[in-house]
C-alpha cells in the first residue's frame, strides 16, 4: 500500500509540474502533423494493435486484434485491398520485402507467413502462448517476434524456421534491435532489458523504479537515445542505451502503445485521442494534435514523411488516418 501511496503521489508531482502542450488541430497550417488523407476499415470493431508498411509498394498492413483480422490498405489510393480473416487475437505484424511476405503474431502463440501478393498461408510456427510485437532485425532481415512468459523468437524468413530465442523473466512489450543490441521492455518485471543480440544473452537488466507499465520504445536514428514510454506516471523518458542512464523525463499521455523518433521530433501516439509531438533532444512540448478516441497505434514512414494512425470505430466505420509530417509554425 505505501508503494502504492508513492507511485500515486509521483503522478500527481508529474501533473503538477508538467507543462501541457498546446493542443491544436491537424488542420491547422501551423500543426506539425497535417491531416491528408481518412482511410476507411469497414466491418471492424474493437480496438487496433500495430501496423506494418511495405514502403515501396505503399501497402499498410493493420493488425485488428479485436476483429480477428488484417487489413491490407492501399495508401495511393486511400482503399482496402484485401483483408486475412479467421485469426485469433492478431497484435503484431512486419512485412518481409525480400520475401514479400506478411508475418502475423497473434495471442493464440502463432506466428503465421503470408504471401503478400495474393494473402495465402505460407506457413505457421507455434511459439506456445501470446506471440505480440514483431520487428525486422536490420541486419539479418530475420523477423523478432515477442511471446510467451518471457521470451523474443528469432525466425529466418527464407526457411521459415526459428533460429534462437532470447529468453527472459517476463513477458516482453515493445522492443528495438539494432542488429547487435536488443532492448526489450518487461513491464511485468519492472526492467529494460539490454542483450547481446548475436549471443541472445541479456547483458544488462535496468530497473523502472517507481515509473511502471513501460509498453512503447522508440530509438533515435543515430543510436544515442531509447525512448521509453510509461503509462504509471504517464512519462516519456530518455535513457542512453549504453548505460541506461536517464538523460531527461516528460510528462505524455498515459494510454499510448506507440512511440517515434524521427527529424528531431518524438512522436507519441496516445489512445485519449491525440499524438503529442516534442522535441527529441529535451524532450519539450511543441503540439498535441488531435486523431480519434482509442487512436493509441501508429507508424511512421521515413520515407514518404507521413504518420499514420489507427482509429477504431466508434460511431463509424474504424480508419487509417494519414498525416503529412510538417516543420509547421510555431505552436503558442
Amino acid at each position: 500500500m505505501r508503494q502504492a501511496c508513492v507511485i500515486f503521489a509521483g503522478c500527481l508531482a508529474v501533473a503538477a509540474c508538467a507543462k501541457a502542450p498546446p493542443s491544436i488541430d491537424p488542420r491547422d497550417p501551423a500543426s506539425p502533423l497535417q491531416l491528408e488523407r481518412r482511410i476507411s476499415l469497414p466491418g471492424v470493431s474493437g480496438r487496433i494493435d500495430h501496423l506494418a508498411l511495405d514502403e515501396s509498394g505503399q501497402r499498410l498492413f493493420v493488425a485488428e486484434v479485436a476483429n480477428g483480422t488484417v487489413d491490407e490498405v492501399d495508401l495511393v489510393h486511400g482503399t482496402l485491398l484485401g483483408r486475412i480473416g479467421s485469426l485469433k487475437e492478431p497484435q503484431g505484424v512486419a512485412y518481409l520485402p525480400d520475401r514479400d511476405e506478411v508475418a502475423v503474431a497473434s495471442g493464440d502463440g502463432h506466428v503465421r507467413f503470408f504471401s503478400a501478393a495474393d494473402r495465402r498461408l505460407v506457413t505457421d510456427i507455434d511459439l506456445g502462448d501470446d506471440a505480440d510485437d514483431v520487428r525486422t532485425d536490420p541486419q539479418s532481415g530475420h523477423a523478432l517476434v515477442g511471446y510467451g512468459s518471457g521470451g523474443i523468437a528469432e525466425i529466418d524468413p527464407a526457411t521459415h524456421k526459428l533460429v534462437g530465442r532470447l529468453m527472459l523473466t517476463g513477458h516482453p512489450e515493445g522492443f528495438q534491435s539494432t542488429g547487435m543490441r536488443l532492448f526489450v521492455n518487461v513491464p511485468d518485471r519492472g526492467i529494460i532489458v539490454s542483450a547481446d543480440a548475436n549471443r541472445r544473452r541479456v547483458d544488462s537488466s535496468w530497473p523502472t523504479g517507481l515509473r511502471r507499465l513501460n509498453f512503447p520504445m522508440a530509438l533515435s536514428a543515430e543510436g544515442k537515445r531509447l525512448f521509453v514510454v510509461y503509462r504509471l506516471p504517464a512519462t516519456i523518458v530518455a535513457l542512453d542505451p549504453a548505460t541506461g542512464a536517464e538523460l531527461f523525463a516528460r510528462a505524455t499521455c498515459g494510454d499510448s502503445d506507440d512511440v517515434y523518433a524521427q527529424g528531431g521530433r518524438l512522436y507519441v501516439v496516445c489512445g485519449a485521442g491525440h499524438v503529442d509531438v516534442m522535441r527529441e533532444d529535451d524532450g519539450q512540448p511543441i503540439a498535441r494534435v488531435a486523431t480519434a478516441p482509442g487512436a493509441r497505434t501508429g507508424l511512421i514512414s521515413a520515407r514518404s514523411n507521413k504518420l499514420y494512425v489507427a482509429a477504431p470505430a466508434h460511431g463509424g466505420d474504424a480508419a487509417i488516418l494519414a498525416f503529412r509530417i510538417s516543420p509547421g509554425k510555431p505552436v503558442r
